[in-house]
């Protein structure tokens, strides 16, 4: 457990003591109960590192002004052990707790004894938890929306890893379905175009470059083999042979941008097996659905949908949704994962209500299910928007942009934003080498940490255990606020992994070497001490451990030079 996690900790059971020693000795009513408090970190910690609602929330309790219930906890508690060293009154009844100097260098050996594990946790428990994201279509190259996916995911997975879940990655193949046959439409067309005339692309087919090069090179093999065969076996050929290629191409690009999935797990499977057949009779044996002008609806309202849906066509054919809930019944029922965590773009909102109810009526916690929505990108260039389109075929894939940009800053450009808020791009920030550039800025706190160590090396100075009394020199204000910055590192990691959010680690890393940069403006490492040299060079390794992590953490490079 953290330095800090364990302050807050021990903190927390001195106040319960205070309040109960009060309680013995008839200061507080002793038939009151203790009301819950909390114990936050001030914004301004020139009013106390932690701070406590407990006597304003007792108020009512106790009878009291929260004022004098202040004060009597506060001739109550004892600080004992708790890396505390005072505390204050302030206001009307919130009290400011301090830390003592021990805190400071405890923090600083933790990371120090923890490495490359300082940051972890064991707050998720080992619950098993089955992360879906990015999940193109394999009908065609993966755009910028996918890219911001993949980061997001990705990067979410770990912080999950970090935060002591147990984590697996998977990439939904939607190799069924309507895709599949305007995939099988759009090569047919192109295919057919090369022997004869009168076949026009529909307007709703796949009109990229990708389709036509398939096309050609199907014919290179096989030539005019399947221009007299009947439609059904012409493009049951073409996707059998173009659609291995894209999904083989969509595991290549992504292992380009750092993404290695657990599993892939197929759609096809769903059918073959009849688990999507047998989620309609699962629903229908329940009393679930009805049928209406020779479709299968399913009662969605009864489950908190807005409104009923249809689960099978009166043609006999399942709408998309049925292999979605199959699939989702598969992660939570099948699989058994406590938890399963989608990351969808934000035109699923509507979507996501259809899937619970349909979760919840064949008797599954929906709550096990959560769907992190995630807003549009839009990539800019010399302060314009770069317009994009799909119908032309023209869109940005993921590797056309990462043919342009560092994978580095597309890793960490992507989670600079929460996934619900849209994102802009800076396609030419994204190369620039200057502090500018928010990865190169955190990137270049780490070399200029190397740096330090390697320069002090040349003249034989190298780390040495420092002992507290050499920690306690550490008085600068910019030693103090870097050091306490470094002792949050886990709340975040479990705060992002509780929100789902990694861009607050992103933010963080950030944080962390602004704050390294101003400590090695504002005092110097190499100096006449010897014991605040050892201890300002044990908190810049301290620095570049939290780093590191991180940098790991979201697969980019940490330098040692630049």
């Amino acid at each position: 457990m953290s330095a800090a996690i364990q302050t807050l900790n021990n903190l927390k059971q001195a106040i319960t003591n205070a309040f109960e020693k009060a309680q013995e000795n008839g200061l507080l009513s002793r038939e009151a109960q203790i009301p819950d408090f909390t114990i936050e970190t001030p914004s301004d910690r020139s009013h106390g590192d932690l701070a406590t609602n407990a006597a304003m929330v007792s108020a009512r309790a106790f009878r009291l002004a929260p004022r004098r219930i202040a004060e009597i906890l506060t001739s109550n508690i004892s600080l004992d052990g708790t890396n505390l060293e005072r505390f204050e009154i302030a206001g009307p009844g919130f009290i400011n707790f301090f830390y003592a100097r021990s805190f400071y260098s405890a923090v600083i050996e933790e990371i120090k004894a923890e490495g490359k594990n300082y940051g972890r946790s064991n707050y998720g428990q080992g619950k098993k938890v089955l992360v879906e994201f990015v999940s193109a279509n394999p009908t065609g190259p993966m755009h910028v929306g996918n890219a911001r996916g993949g980061a997001l995911g990705d990067t979410l997975a770990s912080v999950l890893d970090y935060a002591g879940y147990q984590v697996e990655r998977e990439f939904y193949v939607n190799d069924a379905g309507n895709q599949i046959e305007k995939f099988a439409t759009s090569l047919e067309v192109r295919y057919m175009q090369m022997y004869k005339e009168g076949y026009e692309l529909p307007e709703d087919a796949y009109h990229g470059q990708d389709i036509i090069d398939h096309a050609k090179n199907f014919a290179d093999i096989y030539g005019d083999k399947y221009v007299e065969t009947s439609s059904e076996e012409r493009r049951k050929a073409l996707v059998a042979y173009a659609l291995p290629l894209n999904i083989e191409g969509l595991e290549r690009d992504l292992l380009k941008y750092r993404i290695k999935y657990d599993n892939w797990f197929r759609e096809s499977t769903l059918h073959n097996s009849g688990a999507v057949k047998d989620i309609v009779a699962l629903l229908t044996e329940k009393g679930h659905t009805y049928e209406k002008d020779g479709a299968v609806w399913f009662k969605a309202e009864q489950f908190g949908a807005d409104k009923d849906f249809v689960l099978v066509r009166s043609n006999g054919l399942p709408t998309y949704v049925v292999p979605d809930i199959a699939y989702h019944y598969n992660k939570l029922v099948t699989r058994n994962f406590d938890k399963a965590i989608d990351v969808l773009g934000a035109d699923h909102h509507g979507y996501v209500p259809r899937l619970k109810a349909a979760l919840t009526a064949l008797g599954v916690d929906a709550s096990r299910l959560d769907v992190v929505l995630m807003q549009m990108v839009f990539l800019v260039k010399a302060n314009q928007r770069v317009k994009l389109s799909k119908r032309s075929g023209k869109a940005i894939t993921l590797v056309t942009l990462l043919d342009e940009i560092p994978i580095d800053a597309a890793r960490f450009f992507f989670n600079l934003r929460e996934a619900n808020t849209p994102l802009e791009f800076d396609l030419d920030l994204a190369v620039e080498k200057s502090s500018q550039n928010p990865v190169y800025y955190v990137q270049y706190a780490h070399a200029r940490i190397c740096n330090i160590v390697k320069m002090l090396a040349q003249e034989n100075i190298f780390p040495t255990d420092c002992t507290e009394s050499d920690y306690a020199l550490l008085t600068a204000p910019e030693e103090i606020e870097l050091i306490n910055k470094l002792s949050s590192f886990t709340e975040e990691i479990n705060s992002s992994a509780r929100d789902y959010d990694p861009s607050r680690i992103t933010r963080y890393v950030y944080d962390v070497a602004t704050l390294f940069h101003k400590f090695y403006n504002a005092c110097r490492v190499k100096n006449e001490n010897a014991s605040l040299m050892q201890a300002r060079l044990a908190l810049c390794l301290a620095v570049k451990t939290v780093i590191s992590n991180i940098l790991e953490m979201f697969k980019i490079d940490a330098p040692e030079s630049m």
